[in-house]
């Protein structure tokens, strides 16, 4: 039962109240003033104040100050804005004028011990999660997840550039985004740029905004996704595939904290924290001078490499059930279990697409089953050849690029470029990139 307070110093209206609230449920106690109430009462003993905003002695508003954390909600005699704004600017959560109707006094109190109810359930199960997962989004016990959540927690608070390293969907976009929360940047911007995704010709604009006639069609100045990540974090997915020359404007932005438009002979300042990531072997480009060294170098200050999900042992179903809740949750079906079978096919196939991958497995199987529980035939993935390349047996394990010149040479004849991508767990460019990077040529699907 909700325990309420009223402050009210006229009597009649006072006792009103007081009746109207038990008649609905509520444990409803009173005062004609804040003395008496402090002299009576403990604020904490209480789920919601009511109090005139006009008393005697002390004023309704003090109220706000000396019962910190918990809604209050304001009586004004004089309906006025400007009463009612300087309230909600102190804290009240709402305001209600005299004369009031009962039924609307009813409704407010209602919608605002619902609210704080859910704000309360919120706040315990953001404390289960953070006291089970350390790193909000990070799920795992293996110690290589362990390690990654520590050095997160460590290198966040720190305005260090920080190097993601790690296989296309092993999360890398979350270790980002788990540093730039639990930063001091955090209340600011973080902005993200797949730098795979923007074509070579238009990448420098994009990141460094351009002057107005800078090039053809350039029929406004543009802000670029640097200048807007000004005073937060900017993540650079994909850095490996950065052209040379976006790579020295980038360099100046890390060596001074400057930046360039195109077309502009005027530097800019800017204060953002660099998080990139890549699943290229950085120090291999480098040699082949594909990668600027000296923004190598800057670049890794901190790195943080995470495990492909063929690594992570029990962490794989784990994370299974917690992807298909996911699913079954953005999809609006009940709850699934997976069956045995089902969790031992997860084992031991060898997750070329990682968490990516598996999460598509998990939404594809929630949304062709027929009833509560996820079998092996709707994972669609093929346990026995996986098992073998998961390193079962005596034989050692394959790479991951010869898994992925294995898959792509036996099943090119019977799927399409996308088939092929979707049980990969990788998109279509993704997969043409790879294929362009090993020399496996592209064979039509056979009619």
């Amino acid at each position: 039962m909700s325990c309420i307070l009223i402050i009210e110093d006229e009597e009649a209206i006072r006792r009103s109240v007081v009746r109207l609230l038990k008649r609905h449920g509520y444990e409803a106690s009173e005062a004609e003033s804040v003395e008496e109430a402090e002299l009576r009462y403990q604020w904490l003993d209480f789920d919601l104040i009511i109090t005139d905003i006009r008393l005697p002695g002390v004023p309704g508003m003090e109220v706000l100050k000396r019962a910190r954390g918990i809604p209050v909600l304001v009586i004004t005699s004089y309906a006025s804005v400007r009463s009612a704004v300087e309230a909600m600017k102190e804290g009240a959560v709402d305001y209600i004028a005299k004369p009031f109707d009962h039924d609307e006094l009813v409704l407010t109190v209602q919608r605002i011990l619902k609210q704080r109810q859910q704000e309360q359930r919120s706040k315990v199960l953001e404390s289960t999660i953070r006291q089970a997962y350390p790193v909000k989004g990070m799920i795992g016990d293996c110690q290589a997840m362990r390690d990654v959540c520590k050095t997160i927690s460590k290198v966040a608070p720190t305005q260090s550039t920080v190097l993601i390293l790690g296989e296309s969907g092993t999360g890398k976009e979350l270790v980002a985004r788990a540093i730039h929360e639990q930063s001091t940047r955090a209340d600011a911007a973080i902005v993200t740029v797949n730098c795979a995704a923007i074509p070579e010709t238009l990448i420098e604009s994009e990141l460094f905004g351009h002057e107005k006639g800078a090039f053809t069609n350039a029929d406004r100045t543009r802000t670029g996704l640097v200048e807007s990540a000004d005073g937060g974090t900017l993540f650079l997915d994909e850095i490996g595939e950065l052209p040379l020359a976006a790579q020295a404007r980038l360099l100046r932005v890390l060596q001074n904290g400057e930046i360039r438009r195109v077309g502009s002979e005027r530097s800019r300042n800017v204060n953002v924290r660099l998080v990139a990531a890549t699943h290229r072997d950085l120090k291999q480009l480098v040699e082949e001078q594909r990668f600027r060294s000296d923004l190598y170098f800057r670049l890794r200050v901190m790195e943080i490499t995470l495990p492909p999900l063929r690594q992570r042992g029990k962490d794989i179903l784990k994370l299974a059930e917690f992807l298909l809740d996911k699913a079954c949750r953005n999809l609006n079906r009940p709850a699934m279990t997976l069956s045995e079978e089902a969790m031992q096919v997860i084992g031991a196939y060898h997750w070329p697409g990682n968490v990516r991958e598996l999460e598509n497995t998990m939404e594809r199987a929630v949304i062709l089953s027929e009833g509560r529980t996820i079998d092996a035939d709707l994972l669609n993935l093929d346990p026995p050849r996986n098992a073998e390349l998961s390193g079962s047996g005596d034989e050692a394990p394959l790479s991951l690029d010869d898994y992925f010149r294995s898959f792509v040479q036996e099943n090119q004849h019977q799927m399409t470029e996308t088939e092929l991508a979707k049980r990969l767990g990788i998109s279509r460019k993704a997969l043409w990139e790879r294929r362009q990077r090993m020399g496996i040529p592209r064979t039509k699907k056979r009619r």
